[in-house]
This record gives structure tokens, C-alpha cells and sequence, in this order.
């Protein structure tokens, strides 16, 4: 692709339109946190917006979730192999959840635009919201025990939901039935399609301003822009041929480790990213699509090499992306994902740091919280209806060289909130006992890791469940250049006769008033020796 401008483009109109484009896309987001009915959107904030061109390539997103983003840079080319453009009318509401369509599990629902510019179909707007239920055997659709993919939800073909901005009630019924706390989901639906329409609206005003043509080629020229800029910063990295590997916990033949492996090849202004020596698929809800490792691939190369690039589809161009058939990064479309989305991608993620640690080592962070540090409570609530609580819980960050690890943070694809402890007691029947920072937990070294938190839930009612999913449970955050690793996750239930279990990362539990639950986050690793900190003085 060239990395010109057109030359019927002005450089400082395309940087007028791509600002406008990111913020009709950040206020996609801001629609659904102010108008969704479920905490997890509302305060957690586990969603993500974007827009593409007509195509399908990535011009725009939100500061949201970095593993969503990547993802949807793939998510309309595979809606339009599904769905011609041809099919696509003005005013047409779509929604898909498959995974196997550009995407990674069943509960992150998109629902998607197409704009059109009078007859022209002229870009995409596509937002991302995780719903609390998706169905499936599991309340949060969470199944630990899940051994194929029927058994996570309903599984959402790409299906238009409204056609000339008027709802397929019938539709938009079959799905709400399919899924827990009905109510609440389809408030979530109706402020993502919002979302969608005021960014349709936005692009509009951009095309009234400079045409359809000028934003058209403005499109292509961002993202010409993004394949310079990337090529670029890969020609920065040395050649040749690096390898990481990183493991989850368990879920292996025999409950063993499952090793994610990668091989970089660098060279010139091209990388390739190989995953085919990852473990094969596993029975269990850790398995992810390439998709996600697509995504886990943009963010440490942009994070590493190219910080400030505009994130869009030229950005992928230099970088290809092997995936093995039958692996836990590319199981198929029958086998369980739920858990991978962000347990699995961070592995991935940190598979790629421990490849380019050896030549690009005083950038590394130790390693830290990578997991979503998932738990769910599900069951009655207050008002007399289902509740479903997800909460992600943040952790301690790595050490780096000239700094310690920050406490309580979610670190690299993950990018949520945690529920205030208000918003937790008004709308489940759950009290928050205790919420402190757990002293102790970050690694040691000549930079201390950041600390994990602890969170105790006490249960005001009896017919609740409790989900577990969480990793560095067993393989704890490392530490990089003799620093310490940080101390891994652990999840307890205590009764009220005063009896303590240690609680697996992925597990499906019922509860009952009086019980607790206590959940330590693991803490980051820490960095160099402390040997080294008296040598340096």
C-alpha cells in the first residue's frame, strides 16, 4: 500500500477527520455508560466502540478495552464474508456474539451500523458490551465444567434487529429469552444501538463538512499513515528470530500447566508472529480464537515499538499472525472460550514480552496482575429479580527498571473499573466487608512490585451461585533481572460454622447466606536484585 497522502487530501484536513472519527468514537462509549442498566457497563465500564470503513478496516476507537479493540479490527471483514454488503440498508441494527465471526466470547456482544452517506455505504459503527448473561448452564454464562461451546450461551449468528431504525421485536424477544435478567439485557441492547445511531450521526456532520469522497480517502489515508508509522517501528527492532512461552495454571492432560508459545521473526519493516508450538486445545473454557491472538500481538508491538501510532487497520499490515488448527489459540468454533477472552490473551501477551525481553529488556515491566480476576455472584436481588454481579478485580503491576510496580491496577488488555462498594450493596445482596490493599504481596527486588488487594463479600441471601475464573493462581507474576515474583491470587470460602476452603480459579460454586467469600489478588514482580540498589550507592 503506498504511504502518501492522496493528493486530493489536505494533511491537516485528514488530522481534522481523524479526530472527529475518535470522538464520535469515545462518545459511543460514553452513551452506553450513561444509559445501560447493568453495573458492569455503567460502572465497570466493560465495553468498547469503534468505527471502520466500508470495509471492514479499523479507523477509530474508543480508550477502552485493548483486547476488544484488537478484536474488532477483524470483526466486520468477517461479518461481511457473512453478510455481502449488498444486504446492508440504511438504518439496519445487526448483532452478532459468535467468536468465530471476528471475535472472542460469547458474552461481549456487538452490535453493528453500516452508515451510508445517501446511497453510499460509507463506514461501520460497531459497539462492544459485555452482557452479565448470555445464558448457557451457568448463571454469568461462565461454566467451568463447559467441555463445548453450546454449553457457554446463546450463540447470535449476525442478525439485523432493526431494519429503517425500527425494532424486530420478534427478534430482539428470541434473544432476550435465551438469556438471564431479561430486563437488564435489553436495556444494554437499546443503549448500545443508541450508541451506534449517535455515532452514525457524528460521521454525517463529518461528511456535510468535507464531502463523502474527502472523509473517504481521509479513511484510507489514516490508515496508510498507521502501515508507515508501523513498518517503521518494526525496522527499529533488531533482526531476527526471538521465542517466548508462558502457562496457564492448569487445565491440561492431568490438570497440568498449558504452555502458550510464540516465535517472532523481525525482519526489515515486516514481523511474523508464530504460534503453531502452543498446546493443543483443552476441555475446559480457556480456549480463545486468533482473533484474540491478533490482539495480544497489536498491543505489545504498539507498546513496545510504536506507542504513538494511530491504532486502525494499517496497522496490521507488516505484521502476519499464524495460528495452529486444534490449538488452545485456534480450537475451532465447538470447543468452550468464555474464560480465554482475558485469561488466555494475557498469557499470550505475556508470552510476547518474555520473547523480546532478551533485546528489549530495560523497556520490560515484570510481570504482573494478567488475569481478569473474575468472580460472579448470581442469584435474587434486592428487588425481587434476577442479579448477576461480575466483577474484575485489579492487582499489583510489575517493577520496571527505574520504578516500582503501581498497586491495584489492571495491566496490559484488560482496561475495566471495579464497582464502587455502594453501587455493590444497592443492587445485590452481598455486603462488602473488607476492601484494603494486601500488604506484602508484590515481589521484592531493586524495584518492589505494586500490591494486590483484598476483597471479602459476605452472602445476605440463600440461592446464590459463585463463579470462579481467574489464573496466576498457581504461576504467579515473575520477576524480571533476580527480582521477586509477586504473590499469586487465592479465593476462600468461609462458612459460618467457621470452616475455610481453598477455592479453585475456575470453578461454579453455590452459596448460602452467612457464607464469605475472600479474594486475594496476586501482587506484581519486582525488579532487579536489592543487592543491586547497595552496589549503587
Amino acid at each position: 500500500m503506498s504511504t502518501d497522502l492522496p493528493t486530493t487530501v489536505d494533511p491537516f484536513v485528514v488530522e481534522i477527520i481523524r479526530n472527529a472519527l475518535t470522538s464520535a468514537a469515545e462518545e459511543m462509549s460514553l452513551v452506553v455508560m450513561r444509559s445501560a442498566r447493568s453495573p458492569l457497563l455503567r460502572e465497570a465500564g466493560d465495553l468498547s466502540s469503534a468505527l471502520t470503513d466500508h470495509e471492514g478496516g479499523l479507523i477509530a476507537q474508543g480508550h477502552d478495552v485493548p483486547v476488544h479493540l484488537g478484536v474488532m479490527a477483524f470483526t466486520i471483514r468477517a461479518f461481511l464474508d457473512r453478510v455481502p454488503a449488498e444486504r446492508l440498508a440504511p438504518g439496519d441494527v445487526w448483532i452478532l456474539n459468535l467468536p468465530d465471526v471476528g471475535g472472542n466470547h460469547l458474552p461481549d456482544v456487538k452490535v453493528i451500523r453500516p452508515v451510508f452517506a445517501g446511497d453510499r455505504l460509507l463506514a461501520f459503527s460497531v459497539q462492544l458490551a459485555h452482557w452479565a448473561d448470555i445464558g448457557g448452564a451457568a448463571p454469568g454464562s461462565y461454566y467451568a465444567a463447559a467441555t463445548d461451546a453450546w454449553m457457554e450461551g446463546m450463540r447470535i449468528p449476525p442478525t439485523r434487529i432493526f431494519a429503517g431504525d425500527q425494532p424486530d421485536h420478534e427478534k430482539i424477544g428470541l434473544i432476550l429469552a435465551n438469556v438471564r435478567g431479561a430486563a437488564e439485557r435489553e436495556g444494554d441492547l437499546l443503549a448500545q444501538v443508541a450508541a451506534t445511531r449517535v455515532a452514525e450521526r457524528r460521521i454525517l456532520e463529518i461528511v456535510e463538512r468535507h464531502g463523502a469522497d474527502t472523509v473517504a480517502a481521509a479513511m484510507a489515508a489514516l490508515q496508510d499513515i498507521s502501515e508507515a508509522q508501523m513498518r517503521a517501528a518494526i525496522r527499529a527492532l533488531p533482526d531476527g528470530v526471538y521465542e517466548g512461552v508462558d502457562y496457564l495454571d492448569d487445565g491440561g492432560p492431568g490438570d497440568r500447566p498449558v504452555a502458550i508459545r510464540v516465535r517472532v521473526e523481525i525482519s526489515g519493516d515486516r514481523a511474523r508472529f508464530d504460534w503453531s508450538g502452543t498446546d493443543d486445545a483443552i476441555a475446559g473454557p480457556l480456549n480463545t480464537t486468533p482473533s484474540i491472538a491478533g490482539a495480544a500481538v497489536f498491543y505489545v508491538v504498539k507498546s513496545l515499538a510504536g506507542a504513538a501510532i494511530q491504532p486502525n487497520g494499517g496497522c496490521y499490515r507488516p505484521l502476519e499472525i499464524v495460528t495452529r488448527p486444534g490449538s488452545v489459540l485456534d480450537p475451532g468454533p465447538d470447543k468452550p472460550v468464555v474464560g480465554g477472552n482475558h485469561e488466555t490473551s494475557q498469557r499470550a501477551v505475556d508470552a510476547l514480552f518474555m520473547a523480546f525481553e532478551p533485546v528489549l529488556g530495560d523497556r520490560m515491566t515484570a510481570g504482573g496482575n494478567t488475569s481478569a480476576g473474575l468472580l460472579i455472584f448470581s442469584g435474587p436481588g434486592p428487588h425481587g429479580r434476577w442479579a448477576t454481579f461480575y466483577e474484575p478485580h485489579g492487582g499489583g503491576e510489575g517493577a520496571r527498571i527505574d520504578r516500582d510496580g503501581m498497586s491495584v491496577v489492571r495491566v496490559h488488555l484488560t482496561n475495566v473499573m471495579n464497582t464502587p462498594v455502594e453501587v455493590i450493596e444497592a443492587e445485590y445482596l452481598l455486603r462488602l466487608e473488607r476492601q484494603t490493599l494486601r500488604r506484602g504481596s508484590g515481589g521484592g527486588g531493586a524495584h518492589k512490585g505494586g500490591e494486590g488487594q483484598i476483597r471479602i463479600y459476605e452472602v445476605l441471601t440463600d440461592g446464590m451461585s459463585l463463579t470462579t475464573m481467574f489464573e496466576r493462581r498457581i504461576v504467579p507474576p515473575y520477576g524480571l533481572k533476580g527480582g521477586q515474583p509477586g504473590a499469586p491470587a487465592r479465593a476462600t470460602l468461609l462458612r459460618p460454622d467457621g470452616s475455610r476452603t481453598d477455592l479453585p480459579g475456575k470453578a461454579n460454586i453455590a452459596l448460602k447466606r452467612g457464607d464469605k467469600v475472600i479474594f486475594e489478588t496476586p501482587g506484581g514482580g519486582g525488579y532487579g536484585t536489592a543487592a543491586g540498589i547497595a552496589a549503587a550507592e
